[in-house]
């Protein structure tokens, strides 16, 4: 029997005020995800990460799901 590989997704467009960005990401690892967060905010919506305030990661935290 396979052991449960589990992934975490997260889809940009539920991010309040981002409703019409139709990106995701899907990672192994949250890790992997943030990474994948980050690189994303700073080209498609022109963001610094590391300016991004405490309750912002918390909201996009809120939003990572496992899966």
């Amino acid at each position: 029997m396979r052991g449960v590989t589990m992934a975490y997704s997260y889809r940009c467009g539920d991010y309040p005020g981002n409703e019409a960005c139709k990106a995701s990401f899907l990672a192994q690892t949250e890790k992997e995800l943030w990474k994948h967060i980050e690189v994303h905010g700073a080209i498609a919506h022109q963001e610094d990460p590391d300016k991004w305030s405490p309750e912002d990661r918390q909201q996009v935290q809120k939003l990572i799901r496992s899966t």
